[in-house]
């Protein structure tokens, strides 16, 4: 039998040569995209240069001269656009935080009741889904300012709650906690039981895969981290007060403000995104094989038992990576709020703050690098939950 000798690969030609010629293609390739990049970036300058516009960072230090609705910190009109900035950072924070936080329990629950044995529980969640999902963002969003909350009494008459939480077409006024020196402590304190409560869940691993004894972390846990605090809170004279909104003239002096824009913007995200992280539970759920459960039935486990023992860990790893694109898409629709006024970044600084200098390069870019941001941070945080839950291969 003939045998064929294979050349060196040092007498191949290069353009013949898989790994050198994908070098060149690479090397190519990254040139190409270099010139027209600075072609893109020499003429917009060319361009700027000869209608005389300012370019640079110097209008964060200039003063801004309009009031915002809501501010997370200290600000007035005399304050920079710098500080309109932070203000407009920390409000887009804010809302993104709390629309993932409600959208993550309201989408669980749908996606499990989607798929329970309850006719009606199962055809209600259905229904949720179907109609919230297939209603434009926008629309919700204006439905529940426009609608819900224009239709709210006025200050006078507000639906009160225990004599210190107000409701009304202004807001939802909640009592202030105002800290004093010794609530340190108590701070300490919490931080000690979150320590506590990271050792007691290792420790109820370990003793789980030792004996198969479960141990109720979740209880122990929430027992630790309001015990500790509230015995020190005590102990070291109540170091803190709470200020109360009170009725002063039309409107109410005093307490948190939650303004009706930050309401409605933070249902409508969280109502609309909970319908997708819903499917995604529920798709999740369905890729556990059946055996799985057919299994823990034998063992004689009841049903809540199945789900968080045997089903969700299994599940996670389908939830998580179409949960990401969720937890991404409900950040970028809070600039959805410049239709309402909500005074989120897009609103004040790309908005407000670009009227009045006209800066547009310098913003936009600022903008877009904060979005960008936010949404790398958040890929990781759940990228990194998504490589714990895989499973490990020997």
């Amino acid at each position: 039998m003939k045998k064929y000798r294979k050349e060196p690969q040092e007498n191949v030609a290069f353009y013949n040569n898989p790994e050198k010629r994908a070098i060149i293609y690479q090397i190519l390739a990254l040139a190409a995209i270099f010139i027209f990049t600075y072609f893109i970036l020499n003429n917009m300058f060319t361009n700027i240069e000869k209608r005389g516009i300012n370019t640079g960072f110097d209008f964060l230090s200039s003063e801004a001269g309009f009031g915002i609705l809501q501010s997370l910190i200290e600000y007035d009109e005399s304050n920079s656009h710098g500080k309109v900035f932070i203000v407009g950072l920390l409000n887009t924070l804010l809302v993104s935080a709390i629309g993932i936080f409600f959208a993550s329990i309201i989408g669980l629950l749908i996606g499990i009741g989607r798929l329970s044995k309850n006719f009606m529980v199962s055809k209600l969640c259905m229904i949720y889904v179907e109609t919230f999902r297939n209603i434009p963002i926008l629309l919700q969003i204006l439905f529940w300012y426009n609608v819900v909350l224009a239709s709210l009494p006025n200050p006078r008459q507000s639906f009160s709650y225990f004599d210190s939480i107000f409701l009304n077409n202004r807001g939802l006024y909640i009592p202030k906690p105002i800290l004093e020196s010794g609530f340190i402590a108590v701070i300490i304190a919490f931080i000690l039981g979150l320590i506590a409560c990271a050792y007691l869940v290792k420790w109820a691993k370990t003793k789980h895969d030792e004996t198969g004894e479960e141990f109720p972390v979740v209880w122990t846990s929430l027992a630790i981290l309001i015990v500790a605090p509230t015995l020190v809170f005590f102990v070291s004279g109540t170091p803190a007060t709470l200020e109360y909104a009170e009725l002063k003239g039309f409107n109410f002096k005093g307490g948190w403000t939650l303004i009706p824009e930050l309401l409605a913007l933070a249902f409508a995200l969280s109502i609309y995104t909970a319908t997708y992280i819903a499917e995604a539970v529920r798709a999740g759920i369905e890729a556990v094989p059946k055996g799985q459960k057919e299994a823990a039935h034998a063992l004689g486990l009841k049903d809540h038992i199945i789900l968080k023992k045997v089903v969700l860990p299994q599940a996670l790893r389908v939830i998580i990576p179409p949960v990401i694109n969720q937890y991404l898409n409900l950040t970028k629709n809070s600039s959805l709020a410049t239709a309402i006024g909500y005074p989120e970044l897009v609103t004040i600084f790309a908005g407000t703050s670009l009227n009045q200098v006209g800066q547009a390069i310098e913003i936009i870019l600022m903008t877009m690098a904060v979005y960008l941001t936010i949404s790398i941070v958040i890929s990781l945080i759940m990228n990194y939950a998504n490589e714990k839950m895989k499973i490990k291969e020997r």
